[in-house]
């Protein structure tokens, strides 16, 4: 039987999930399942993956977020193919909150990719994993998910969907072999906030971030906020009155 780690990487193209899968095969190879919309894109990263290691197996999965028959489909043809030891769920988008005001539509989309996509990836392999009482889920949630600001509340109600998505898998499965993560990355540099590095928003770098995602999962961690400064960040601005939150331009 082989020793390598085998990973599935659900939005694999993302700039954080592609640096974690760095961390990872440059660690030592292991057999990696990329699933992602873009073949071409997917196609980039594997190619990249594969010069850092070529001992690692990778394999591309185009993929349907949105469809749960075809969620459903990738899964089981995954899973036929032997037992995984993590799945990192990275997938999601950046909407702009004033055309998610103006526009229901992309009000809907924001909250299905960024919050409804994310939990049904975690609840198919979850079922099946649970059978093997072994293996890792860990979602990408968002620092926005812990309070609504009017800056960004649509796409922090998604993630406050997939933290408490995350938590309620964390009680369905404690004290089993499943672990369930979840991870909370604060503002980084990445082609999703280009716009708001360009407004001078001071972004963590996604290779730092990425580091601490692996580290966090290799520790077992139930949550995981990259950069760390953000647990204290916001458990304060979770704690601030409503008469002073508010009046917050933020």
């Amino acid at each position: 039987m082989s020793s390598r780690k085998r990973i599935v990487i659900v939005g694999a193209t993302s700039a954080i999930a592609e640096n974690c899968a760095r961390l990872w095969v440059e660690s030592g190879p292991a057999d990696l399942i990329l699933l992602g919309r873009d073949p071409q894109r997917l196609q980039r990263t594997a190619t990249d993956l594969g010069v850092r290691s070529p001992q690692s197996d990778i394999r591309t999965v185009p993929a349907e977020f949105l469809d749960v028959v075809a969620i459903e489909a990738a899964v089981d043809d995954i899973i036929a193919l032997g037992e995984v030891d993590l799945v990192l769920i990275a997938h999601g988008s950046l909407p702009d909150q004033n055309g998610c005001q103006s526009d229901l539509k992309a009000c809907r989309d924001a909250l299905e990719i960024n919050g409804v996509s994310p939990v049904l990836f975690a609840e198919a392999f979850a079922r099946r994993m649970a059978k093997a009482d072994r293996g890792t889920i860990a979602l990408i949630g968002s620092v926005a998910g812990d309070r609504g600001r009017k800056s960004n509340y649509v796409y922090g109600a998604a993630k406050g969907l997939v933290t408490r998505y995350a938590q309620g898998l964390q009680h369905r499965f404690a004290g089993t072999g499943l672990n369930v993560v979840l991870i909370k990355p604060g503002p980084t540099d990445t082609p999703m906030t280009a716009h708001l590095k360009g407004q001078g928003a001071k972004l963590a770098s996604v290779e730092s971030v990425a580091s601490e995602i692996v580290a966090g999962i290799d520790a077992g961690r139930a949550t995981i906020y990259a950069p760390g400064k953000w647990k204290i960040i916001m458990n304060i601005v979770r704690h601030i009155p409503s008469v002073i939150f508010n009046r917050l331009e933020i």
